[in-house]
C-alpha cells in the first residue's frame, strides 16, 4: 500500500479589510493600521450638536489647522489598544517594584525635614497639573479628527491620571501614608501665590476651543517646560543636597514624557510641513503659550531652587527653543 502525502496551500481571497486595502493595497496589514486608519465617523451624524450648531458632531473644522489627509498624523509609537495596554502593564510592574523598594528602604521618609518639605511643595502638587493635562487630552480626543489623533490622545489622558496617582504615592511615601501631604499639596495648588500663575495657565487651556491649539499648549509647551524643570532640574538640585532618593521615583514620569515628546513632535512637525498657513499658525500658538507658561513657572523655579531656579528655567527654555526649531516652527 502506498501513502502519498500532498501539501496544498489555500490562497486567501483578500489579505485585509477593504478600507485598509483601498489605502495600502491588498496585502497583510499591521494591527496598528487595522485599528487606526479610516475609522473616523464622517457620515450619518443625524443631527447638529445643540451646544455648537455650526459644526457637525464630528467635524474637521473644529481646528484652524488644515490637512489633506488627517491620517498622516500617525503615532510614531504605533500604539493601539492592545499594544498600549501591554506596554503600560509591564511598565507598571517595574514601577511597583521601585515604589516597594523606596518604601522598605524609607528613601523619602528618611530624608531631612527640609528635603521632605521641598518634595511636598515642588512635586506633589503636580498631581493637579496632571489632572489638568488629563482634561486637555480628553478634549483633544473628544473633538479631534481622525482615529490616529483621537486614540493616541485618550491613551495619553489615561497616562496623565496614572501620573497624578504616582505623585500622590510619592506624597504618601513622604508622610508615612497619613495623607497629610496630599492636603498640603492641594492647598499649595489652589492657594499658594507661587503656584497660581501655573494654575491660571492650565485653566486657560481648559477654555481654548481649538483642539490642535490645546495639543500645542499642553503637550508641546507646558509639558516641554514642566517635566524637565521638575523631573530633571529640581531632582538634580535636591540630589546634590540630600542624595538621589527621589530620582528613582521620577524615572517613570520622564519615560512617559519622552514617549509623549515623540508623539507631540510628530503631530506638530507633520502639520507644520503641510502648508505655510499651518506653519505660521502653529508658530504663533507656540510663541504665545511659551511666553505664558515660562512666566508662570518663574516664581516656582525660584521658590523651589532659590538662586539656581532662574538658571534652571533658562536651560529648560533654551532646550525647548531648539526642539521647536527642529519641528519647523518660527520661534
Amino acid at each position: 500500500m502506498t501513502v502519498e502525502i500532498r501539501t496544498q496551500s489555500v490562497k486567501p481571497v483578500r489579505h485585509t479589510y477593504a478600507h485598509i486595502a483601498r489605502r495600502f493595497g491588498d496585502k497583510p496589514a499591521s494591527r496598528y493600521q487595522e485599528a487606526t486608519y479610516d475609522l473616523q465617523s464622517e457620515v450619518n451624524h443625524h443631527y447638529k450638536p445643540l451646544w455648537d450648531p455650526e459644526h457637525d458632531l464630528y467635524d474637521a473644522r473644529r481646528t484652524a489647522i488644515v490637512m489633506k489627509d488627517w491620517y498622516a498624523l500617525k503615532d510614531p509609537r504605533q500604539y493601539y489598544y492592545g499594544s498600549y495596554t501591554i506596554a503600560r502593564a509591564k511598565q507598571q510592574e517595574g514601577l511597583d517594584r521601585q515604589m516597594e523598594f523606596a518604601e522598605k528602604r524609607e528613601l523619602l521618609r528618611g530624608l531631612p525635614q527640609e528635603a521632605r518639605d521641598a518634595i511636598v511643595f515642588a512635586i506633589v502638587p503636580l498631581r493637579h497639573f496632571e489632572w489638568g493635562a488629563n482634561t486637555n487630552l480628553s478634549h483633544i480626543s473628544a473633538y479631534g479628527w481622525s482615529t490616529a489623533i483621537t486614540q493616541a490622545a485618550i491613551m495619553g489622558a489615561a497616562d496623565r491620571l496614572g501620573l497624578a496617582q504616582h505623585y500622590s504615592r510619592i506624597g504618601l511615601l513622604v508622610d508615612g501614608n497619613t495623607g497629610s501631604t496630599l492636603d498640603e499639596a492641594k492647598a499649595f495648588w489652589i492657594e499658594h501665590g507661587d503656584w497660581q500663575p501655573l494654575r491660571r495657565e492650565v485653566e486657560r487651556v481648559f477654555v481654548t476651543r481649538d483642539w490642535f491649539e490645546v495639543l500645542v499648549a499642553q503637550c508641546l509647551i507646558a509639558d516641554g517646560l514642566v517635566f524637565p524643570l521638575f523631573m530633571q532640574q529640581f531632582d538634580a538640585w535636591l540630589a546634590r543636597r540630600h542624595g538621589p532618593g527621589l530620582s528613582t521615583l521620577l524615572d517613570y514620569p520622564m519615560r512617559l514624557h519622552d514617549e509623549g515628546v515623540r508623539w507631540a513632535d510628530a503631530m506638530v512637525k507633520t502639520a507644520a510641513a503641510e502648508s505655510e498657513a499651518n506653519q505660521a499658525l502653529l508658530s504663533g500658538w507656540a510663541r504665545t503659550w511659551r511666553e505664558r507658561f515660562l512666566a508662570s513657572l518663574k516664581p516656582l523655579a525660584e521658590a523651589t531652587m532659590g538662586d539656581e531656579g532662574e538658571v534652571a528655567l533658562a536651560q529648560v527654555d533654551a532646550a525647548l527653543g531648539v526642539r521647536l526649531a527642529k519641528l519647523g516652527l518660527s520661534v
